[in-house]
């Protein structure tokens, strides 16, 4: 039986263990933390439970078919809902926009509330699915460096509509050109923070995301997102993948043309495949530190990272939902900071995420756990105390505004995750959330290949190597991890 070793149990390398079981390989999963999921893991305390990392879900079908390619019954280990409202956002002059997931009840809404037509609302959206069914199977599905993905029919398709997706716009240039409302107009922006990008920069095509919300639909998971987490572990486990915690890999050792094993602090393993579910900053400087250098991966943006307040809040809300979004008045403005100044705009745009909404264990009763995140910069020697403490009263400032009531009295449970410890905790280069940026038309063929063209049996997958972000993308990653390895 062959043997692979996966670096990392992150969502990326625990979906590509799976497929890699699934070929007959013996497969070891070994972990620098005491838990897997990576960014997708969770926080406990005073009986308030909060989903850690990513909290949109999206695409379920790529989770789900991780558990039909292994001969089980998805629904024995994972379920999940659908929301009808994606997410309420909030405007400085009062403005209250839901987001319906029946795009019909959200077109009208943003005719009612804002300067556009829901006509113009649903064509944008059919833009959208028209980018989506346009990419998907050759740019979503496939290495975008192997050359045999662009010998089929479904490429010269792709091609041939190139001059219909936008790349050669920007993301906000398309939307100012669909929409004359600024609410409507950063509404679809923010779909840019979504792979840590910028939409004044980030090319049109990115157009594609709000599809995966209206045109897919966005879901909760029954017990939070790390049941993500959770089920694929259980499933992994089940199928005979063998997980190693406290084993920060050190090393990938290596021959001419062959990746031969990895060195951890304590044992060295040997290996027919490597994955690497690691930022591939992180892989060539401190793993392999011998190879050829990514020159041109490095000289790219890194994405933007996030500052995360988890706090616990001793009141309930019914004008927040599951996913909630208070504007800035200035959205480029904010970008600006985040990518010209790399600091922390004063206004910055406030996502506040709460699961108790759905999932009622997450809060004591009569209380809620609010996941408070806005979008910063990667880490580049800035004062962090000092922005974050600034930071946090202006969130706090932003948010009693908009809700009528002072905040800060009934915070009763406080975390904080900051870009030094996304960094620090899952290897992220710098802090950022995806690796390099998409504030490039070209972007996606910049980024690593899912292969090393150097060791013919060591790949790589994960938000660094796939053109996107969020578990979707991860998971996208295992897929066509799948497709390369025989």
């Amino acid at each position: 039986m062959k043997k692979a070793i996966v670096i990392g149990a992150g969502i990326a390398g625990i979906a590509a263990a799976i497929r890699l079981r699934n070929k007959g390989f013996e497969v070891k999963v070994l972990e620098k933390n005491t838990y897997p999921g990576g960014k997708l893991t969770q926080i406990h305390g005073s009986g308030f439970r909060f989903d850690a990392g990513p909290s949109l879900f999206t695409m379920p079908h790529l989770v789900t078919e991780l558990f039909e390619i292994s001969g089980k019954k998805a629904s024995d280990y994972f379920n999940f809902e659908q929301l009808e409202v994606l997410c309420n956002y909030f405007y400085e002059d009062g403005t209250r926009i839901s987001a319906h997931s029946d795009i019909n009840l959200f077109a009208d809404e943003i005719e009612q509330k804002t300067g556009d037509s829901a006509e113009k609302v649903k064509q944008h959206l059919a833009k959208s699915k028209f980018i989506y069914h346009a990419t998907e199977e050759q740019f979503l599905s496939k290495s975008l460096h192997k050359i045999s993905s662009f010998l089929s029919l479904s490429t010269l398709r792709s091609l041939l509509k190139l001059p219909f997706l936008n790349i050669f716009n920007s993301m906000n240039a398309v939307n100012e050109s669909a929409f004359k409302d600024s609410k409507t107009i950063r509404l679809f922006n923010r779909y840019a923070t979504y792979n840590g990008s910028n939409p004044y920069k980030a090319p049109g095509i990115l157009n594609i995301i709000p599809h995966l919300e209206f045109g897919l639909g966005a879901y909760l998971p029954k017990g939070g997102m790390h049941e993500i987490t959770n089920s694929l572990v259980h499933l992994a486990k089940e199928i005979g993948v063998e997980f190693h915690f406290n084993q920060e890999v050190k090393a990938i050792t290596t021959g001419d043309k062959l990746a031969e094993g990895v060195v951890t602090t304590s044992k060295k393993y040997a290996a027919d495949v490597i994955i690497c579910n690691a930022d591939i900053h992180t892989v060539y400087e401190k793993l392999i530190p011998s190879a050829k250098k990514l020159k041109e991966v490095d000289k790219q943006e890194r994405s933007s990272s996030a500052l995360i307040f988890y706090w616990g809040i001793n009141k309930e809300f019914p004008e927040l939902d599951v996913h909630n979004i208070l504007f800035t008045e200035n959205y480029q403005k904010e970008f600006e900071h985040i990518f010209d100044s790399k600091t922390i705009y004063e206004d910055p745009t406030v996502y506040i995420n709460i699961t108790s909404k759905r999932i009622k264990e997450d809060a004591p009763k009569g209380k809620e756990n609010w996941f408070v995140m806005i979008n910063v910069p990667s880490v580049y020697g800035q004062d962090w105390d000092e922005m974050i403490a600034q930071a946090r009263k202006n969130i706090l400032a932003k948010i009693s505004k908009n809700l009528g009531i002072s905040i800060e009295n009934l915070i009763v449970y406080e975390e904080q995750l900051t870009p030094q410890l996304i960094q620090d905790k899952t290897s992220s280069f710098k802090g950022s959330l995806y690796g390099t940026s998409s504030n490039n038309r070209f972007a996606a063929f910049f980024r690593h290949k899912n292969f090393s063209s150097q060791y013919k049996n060591l790949y790589f997958c994960g938000g660094s190597v796939h053109p996107g972000g969020g578990i979707p993308l991860a998971l996208y990653s295992a897929k066509i991890i799948d497709t390369l390895i025989k």
